[in-house]
């Protein structure tokens, strides 16, 4: 009797330390975004979309035209099926808990402040985007 314990407890601690090793690889995406054009940086903004809801962890990087995106106030095309723009859909993200950031490139060189960003938006650092692709669970996309 005490053998099928003892098997019992050797199984249940070698699958929560299989579980706690699969947990610990989980895929990080970080998705990209410089593109100008809106069904571009709307595909970014799909599939980073999809796979927060999927709950894997996501961070976006908007650099050159793209951090036009998460100005206030912007102009955008509605993109269809559902008629968003990708503003809208930028801000969809950020409420889902996904971490957006314009580029360290972005405002200094475009005119605009930290102020005329969206909530939500910050200024990326460098050094933390670059530790942050370094580690190596992290899988990149780019539009």
């Amino acid at each position: 009797m005490n053998v099928m314990k003892s098997m019992k407890k050797t199984v249940l601690v070698g699958s929560g330390l299989m579980a706690l090793a699969l947990s610990s690889h989980a895929s990080e995406l970080f998705v990209n975004i410089h593109s100008g054009q809106a069904m571009a940086q709307g595909a970014g903004l799909v599939l980073a979309g999809q796979a927060a809801a999927q709950k894997a962890p996501v961070r976006v990087l908007l650099c050159d035209a793209a951090g036009d995106i998460a100005v206030v106030g912007k102009e955008l095309p509605k993109l269809k099926p559902k008629d968003v723009t990708t503003q809208q859909m930028l801000q969809g993200l950020i409420k889902s808990g996904v971490k957006v950031e314009v580029c360290a490139l972005y405002l200094p060189n475009s005119g605009h402040q930290a102020s005329d960003l969206i909530a939500g938006v910050t200024a990326a650092n460098p050094a933390d985007v670059a530790a942050h692709l370094l580690k190596p669970e992290v899988k990149t996309l780019g539009f």
